[in-house]
């Protein structure tokens, strides 16, 4: 009996919903876990760790550490042993600390491991402040003394220790507001008529090849140049007072080994105390940092400031990706689909690219670079920028030969989805419109391409999905380390499809594998990767609403 009661429950599927249901739940946890686990790495990097001050006690030698604890791990004898330190004989492991201690201008090193046992007295004063600076990574310490022009203003001697922090505070303020000034001279102005000048270095030399530069045109292309120079020359001098008045005011502080070291406040770029902040000062200082992760350009060899760059290139490569892969792919699919002979050629051309699906990303990189970059840009230059030579304009990496690329790569996807739209679609729908007198392509425009909508744009979903999230090819086509200028600017002609940009997925890579500071950038890697996955699924998301809105759309003539 029980034997036929098996039989039974195996024969209704229910077993089979079971597993479905248990693998679908597996693979739920798994994302989640995943999801949660480069959260906490990444974000919780931004959260003020307080600053503690302990002795190090090791084989009769103390000395003074001053640093936040940013990670901990259970090691064994075995292990210590190999690294030079020994254990007493009954204890079978101990828990080390990593620190981060700054300072790496003064002790060449900012980050230690320390066994916990050996860490005493340890407290964490309220003094204690942490300064991020433009160079050099943290410094942790002191602050002793305020300098303006080089001449001493106050000390910890004469002056109350919150009176001094707070004119501290507000002297970095005040260097900040005149960074931000010279940044936006430097980088507006400056740059654009540096920008305005190599325009005119262009025209004329074009002019000189066609043999067209007349007196008049040199003149006034002269003047023009000089009215360029006059303003750089007026902006160079307010950039010459502003930089005086930056590197006006400096600190003095107090290193973990009483060492004191004189900052400029012009390097400064925060300064908290973690230990004197109430929880709601935290929270303030966790959105900054988070807002400037997200919005500012990298600094220090991209472990420290903010991804922005990366944020902008990635999503607008990703945009002009989407551009050129739609409508080359409904093209083919409608080709395919509705014109083709249905024989042995078809069917060869279908298992084509459904091998293209397949073939490795870095082969359609090395496609771009030989094709698109040297044959197809080389001789764009040699056609439409002769001035320019030998600088390549087209010649060489940049973002519209990586969205050409990524176009090609996700073009089967598009390909195959829409094809399975298109075949979805009633005949009769069709036939009906033939018969009200329209004609194919009115057919097909007006009827037939709008009802298989969502299925494209499914097949755009996994298309952006897939691109996104490239990198090797992108290495070879257009994506460098650090670019900070956007390819969408101000500057004529505004999109400049032959620049290098930056990327979310290269930048995990750089700062995973090629930093010099490994400690520094590994919760750079988590954070960055978890905002690659938030891209990616704000881009999706879009591409679902739109696809659920042409569905809503369509629904009544499909049924």
């Amino acid at each position: 009996m029980m034997r036929i009661g098996l039989k039974q429950w195996f024969s209704s599927g229910l077993p089979w919903i079971w597993l479905n249901g248990a693998a679908v739940s597996i693979n739920i946890i798994m994302v989640v876990g995943v999801l949660a686990l480069i959260a906490v790495r990444g974000l919780g990097h931004f959260w003020p760790a307080p600053i503690l001050q302990a002795q190090v006690q090791v084989q009769q030698q103390s000395t003074r550490l001053i640093g936040s604890i940013v990670d901990d791990e259970l090691v064994s004898a075995e292990q210590l042993r190999g690294s030079g330190v020994i254990l007493p004989a009954s204890q079978e492991s101990a828990k080390r600390l990593l620190i981060k201690t700054g300072n790496r201008d003064v002790t060449r090193a900012d980050f230690l491991w320390v066994l916990e046992q050996d860490l005493t007295s340890i407290v964490y004063p309220q003094e204690m402040m942490a300064l991020e600076r433009r160079e050099w990574g943290n410094f942790y310490g002191r602050l002793v003394a305020l300098k303006e022009a080089g001449s001493m203003i106050v000390d910890r001697d004469n002056y109350a220790d919150e009176d001094m922090w707070q004119l501290f505070l507000g002297r970095v303020e005040r260097s900040l507001v005149i960074y931000d000034d010279i940044q936006s001279i430097e980088k507006g102005a400056i740059g654009k008529i540096n920008y305005g000048m190599e325009r005119l270095r262009l025209q004329q030399r074009g002019l000189e090849l066609k043999n067209q530069l007349t007196p008049l045109l040199k003149a006034q292309l002269d003047a023009k140049r000089s009215e360029l120079d006059q303003r750089y020359a007026g902006l160079q001098q307010k950039l010459i007072d502003l930089y005086a008045d930056l590197e006006r005011d400096s600190m003095i502080a107090q290193t973990m080994d009483g060492t004191q070291v004189e900052i400029n406040l012009s390097k400064v770029v925060r300064a908290y105390r973690p230990n004197a902040m109430t929880s709601i000062e935290k929270i303030a200082f966790y959105i900054s940092k988070v807002w400037e992760f997200v919005s500012t350009e990298p600094r220090e060899a991209n472990t420290e400031g903010g991804v922005y760059p990366a944020i902008f290139g990635t999503v607008l490569m990703v945009l002009l990706m989407s551009v050129m892969v739609t409508p080359i792919g409904v093209v083919a699919a409608v080709y395919l689909r509705e014109y083709a002979r249905q024989g042995l050629v078809t069917r060869i051309i279908r298992i084509a690219v459904n091998n293209l699906a397949g073939v490795p990303s870095i082969v359609y990189g090395v496609f771009g670079l030989g094709f698109f970059i040297y044959f197809l840009g080389g001789n764009i230059d040699q056609l439409f920028f002769p001035e320019a030579a030998p600088a390549p304009t087209f010649g060489t990496p940049g973002l519209l030969w990586a969205s050409l690329t990524l176009a090609l790569l996700t073009v089967p996807v598009v390909i195959v989805a829409t094809e399975e739209g298109l075949s979805r679609i009633p005949r009769a729908v069709r036939e009906g419109s033939l018969a009200l007198g329209a004609t194919k392509a009115e057919t097909l425009w007006r009827v037939v391409l709008p009802m298989a909508s969502p299925a494209i744009m499914t097949g755009v979903i996994l298309a952006v999905a897939r691109a996104a999230g490239e990198v090797a090819p992108l290495m070879l086509v257009g994506v460098v380390k650090l670019a900070p200028s956007l390819p969408l600017d101000g500057n004529y002609p505004f999109l400049h499809l032959d620049q290098k940009f930056m990327h979310l997925g290269f930048h995990i890579y750089d700062v995973g594998f090629q930093s010099p500071n490994v400690e520094a950038a590994r919760p750079l890697v988590y954070a960055t990767a978890f905002l690659l996955v938030l891209v990616i699924a704000l881009l999706n998301l879009s591409a679902v609403a739109i696809r659920n809105r042409l569905r809503e759309k369509y629904k009544a003539l499909e049924s």
